[in-house]
């Protein structure tokens, strides 16, 4: 299987920490309730930016660098 894609709209944050963990840490730090959420497998990055208040093309920047994608 392909690796996903980390600025793929649809993707799950599920997914998305699991296979870049190192982007958790941008959640902690903005204080994010996203890790270990039942939600996870079912929001996605423009989901989660909705519901905090994110600006979303910033925030996929900032998960981006801190997976090394960037």
């Amino acid at each position: 299987m392909a690796r996903p894609r980390l600025d793929d709209p649809d993707l799950p944050l599920s997914d998305l920490m699991t296979h870049w963990p190192e982007t958790i840490a941008v959640f902690n730090r903005h204080k994010m309730l996203c890790v270990g959420c039942l939600i996870g497998p079912f929001h996605t990055i423009v989901d989660c930016c909705r519901e905090y208040d994110l600006d979303e093309t910033a925030f996929i920047a900032e998960l981006m660098r801190a997976a090394g994608v960037a």
